[in-house]
């Protein structure tokens, strides 16, 4: 037999009571939430393999003009690198529903733009690219925090 009530919200069938709703209005696995772990995992493993394919080859990427952040290709591979590591944990961790890894990944987020903001006379379109998907992240995963404290 079903333990669903209409105005009670106590679940279904196998479900604990009171979990049935759980993903409505932003809860922990909300759209946006895991939508902003997918994006920032796939951004996370997308960095690591620019800074393998910077660290690997000086002439994989070559500078559109100058610019006043000019950094060794070498470094920016390890930067990209270290940071694509950090942020491939920090959204498994977000698909954990930890809380933890929401602050990281905000902060995460951040660091990226800056990231990517620098890397913008290397790879112009795909700096532009992960600058608006970390603006979303950020976005997403401030704007259903409150909905997931337990």
């Amino acid at each position: 037999m079903s333990q669903h009530t209409p105005t009670g919200g106590q679940g279904t069938a196998g479900a604990a009571p009171g979990t049935a709703h759980r993903s409505e209005g932003g809860g922990v696995a909300g759209g946006g939430t895991v939508f902003a772990a997918v994006l920032l995992s796939l951004s996370g493993v997308l960095a690591i393999l620019q800074g393998i394919a910077a660290i690997a080859e000086d002439d994989v990427y070559a500078r559109v003009g100058s610019y006043v952040f000019e950094f060794d290709l070498t470094s920016w591979g390890w930067i990209h690198l270290v940071l694509g590591i950090v942020v491939t944990l920090t959204g498994v961790g977000l698909f954990m529903h930890a809380n933890w890894a929401r602050a990281a990944g905000i902060c995460l987020a951040g660091l990226s733009m800056i990231a990517n903001f620098l890397w913008l006379p290397y790879q112009p379109w795909w700096a532009i690219t992960l600058l608006a998907i970390n603006v979303f992240i950020i976005w997403a995963l401030c704007t259903s925090w409150s909905h997931t404290a337990d």
